[in-house]
């Protein structure tokens, strides 16, 4: 038995010593992650609860190589619960069955408690995640679930509802950097800067991914500093000397095309974006917000075929989606733009930073429960639809605010059709809107 220990032991060893350098570089403690400070700084909430070894069910949600599963690591190290952790990938119903039957004899014979640790939680569906309900409610299990999906999509409200969500958000570009530096000094290598610009760049706040790369590019490197030529080919990709500051750059240029109006200049540096490795997910998010930052309402369907290229790009991935990102760059370019909704809400913001808040109005208030008339909330109100046209002359906004406009459309697309429809309801009299 000594001597299968003794072998037990040695391929472990090995096994560590291949592992993959994300693997060997994996932190074992809270002051060795890099990134979540607002989850594990000092003094933070989550810090408090895991060091005080009180942490309930919890769900950590985030893009990849945020830490979901180091945390979960060093909980299991941290806690004296037992420490039971599964991947809802291959897991089913029965393994969970397995693990309640555990906790629950555990508890019974030791007085200890038991932490299921379910990787891509999302990947349970309803009835797997029922099985875990009854559980969770007793607190015979605390789960601590990680996944990269929208939790409020894909998990049981009533699970969902017993857990405590923690948000994790992607690496900084000096994170990023960080975690390079700790690769480099981990294989006693180094990487030039503008290597560690290239590598930061891609990896869109994923730590696992600027590894992974950094890993075959040091290998390239051999005994020399990495270079962003090594970067390039440890990408199998053209980055076109990619850094940091291309990388804002390209992204200016190409949103400041797409807002000119140059479907072929928008074009040209999505092409060029695409070819280098940029992330399409940050592509996609910029065209979203462009949609109403410089088009707004003279083409409501730009926000609609901006959303869509989006959920393509998770649906469908590359290379494919990049067809949908390129309808989008030509749908966006060549319509009318308007920045007017952005200049709206950022005089209604001014006006709620600067001037006087004052109260709700008595008759848009809420009218609905038991003796709300008696104290005059509804009364005067007019519903719309009860007027021709479905508008009513009537105040929106408290007193103290005035008869500022904020929305101001333009004459172009069809934002001409929504400044008409104002003109009508605002008499054609400058600040005299309800």
């Amino acid at each position: 038995m000594a001597g299968d220990d003794l072998f037990s032991d040695a391929a472990e060893q090995r096994l560590e010593a291949r592992a993959p350098l994300a693997a060997r570089l994996r932190p074992r403690t809270l002051d060795e992650i890099v990134g979540q400070q607002h989850l594990i700084g000092p003094g933070a909430p989550l810090r408090v609860l895991i060091e005080s070894d009180r942490l309930t069910s919890a769900i950590l949600w985030g893009p990849p190589g945020t830490g979901k599963t180091t945390m979960a690591s060093v909980v299991a190290t941290a806690t004296s619960k037992h420490f039971v952790p599964l991947s809802a990938v291959s897991a089913g119903v029965k393994d969970v069955r397995e693990v309640v039957e555990g906790a629950r004899r555990l508890l019974g014979e030791q007085g200890r408690g038991t932490i299921l640790f379910l990787d891509e939680v999302h990947r349970f569906n309803r009835a797997q995640q029922d099985a875990l309900l009854p559980s969770v409610e007793e607190g015979l299990l605390v789960l601590i679930g990680a996944t990269t999906e929208n939790p409020f999509f894909e998990m049981n409200a009533p699970l969902l509802s017993r857990s405590t969500l923690w948000r994790l958000e992607p690496l900084s570009h000096d994170e990023l950097a960080e975690v390079v530096a700790r690769g480099c000094a981990a294989e006693d290598s180094s990487a030039e800067p503008d290597a560690v610009a290239a590598l930061v760049g891609l990896a869109d706040g994923d730590a696992r991914a600027v590894l992974t790369t950094l890993e075959v590019a040091l290998a390239l490197a051999g005994s020399h500093p990495v270079t962003i030529d090594d970067v390039e080919r440890a990408r199998h990709s053209r980055l076109h000397h990619y850094g940091e500051d291309d990388h804002y750059d390209q992204v200016s240029a190409f949103i400041k095309s797409v807002r000119g109006s140059d479907p072929d200049a928008g074009l040209y540096w999505l092409a060029r974006m695409l070819e280098a490795g940029e992330d399409a997910r940050f592509i996609a998010r910029r065209l979203v917000i462009l949609a109403s930052e410089d088009i707004g309402e003279a083409d409501p369907l730009a926000l609609v075929v901006a959303d869509a290229a989006a959920r393509a790009v998770e649906f469908v991935g590359l290379p494919e989606a990049q067809l949908n990102l390129a309808q989008a760059v030509v749908h966006l370019a060549c319509a009318p733009k308007s920045n007017r909704v952005t200049i709206a809400l950022g005089r209604a913001q001014r006006d709620v930073r600067e001037g006087p808040r004052g109260e709700v109005p008595a008759h848009l208030r809420d009218a609905h429960y038991r003796s709300a008339a008696s104290i005059g909330h509804g009364e005067g109100y007019v519903y719309p639809h009860d007027q021709p046209g479905a508008w009513a002359d009537q105040r929106y906004r408290p007193a103290e605010l005035g008869e500022a406009v904020y929305y101001e459309p333009s004459d172009r697309g069809h934002e001409a059709v929504v400044a008409d429809r104002l003109r009508q309801w605002r008499g054609d009299g400058p600040g005299s809107h309800p």
